[in-house]
């Protein structure tokens, strides 16, 4: 039975991504700090960190992934319309935007499923973090185990 410093900590391993927002790489820091000063402590602990980790690593993945795919289509796209803006410096500066390439539609819905992905990445961390106040194990879905 785990008590309520452990379930506390835990849930702290896995609120501390959100210090990404302030912190860049906070997401890593954080949990890792936290971790490590714990896991020596609590098996408890030292599982809901394990699991932040590599939910952490494996959304960088995810998102390297997603990135390299979409930003090549939308180059692409650039390239293809490159008269897509007519500059007349006496005149008007006008925007042709008669047919988008296909390819702008594909780099679309890649930055579409990465929104996606990012959304459900909140709710994750959420529910782990609810999950270890309860004092219970949340396994991530889609996570790779780097650390075993």
């Amino acid at each position: 039975m785990e008590n309520n410093h452990q379930k506390n900590i835990a849930t702290f391993i896995h609120l501390s991504t959100f210090s990404r927002f302030i912190i860049p790489l906070g997401n890593f820091i954080g949990p890792i700090i936290l971790w490590v000063a714990n896991k020596d402590k609590s098996e408890f602990v030292d599982a809901h960190g394990k699991q932040a980790i590599n939910f952490q690593i494996s959304i960088l993945l995810y998102s390297i992934v997603i990135g390299l795919l979409t930003v090549p289509f939308f180059i692409f796209n650039i390239f293809k319309q490159i008269d897509f803006i007519d500059i007349n410096v006496f005149e008007n500066i006008s925007i042709n935007l008669d047919k988008p390439s296909p390819l702008l539609y594909i780099g679309g819905a890649f930055a579409g499923l990465a929104i996606i992905a990012f959304l459900l990445e909140l709710v994750f961390i959420i529910k782990a973090s609810l999950t270890a106040r309860d004092g219970q194990l949340f396994n991530y879905p889609l996570t790779i185990n780097f650390l075993k």
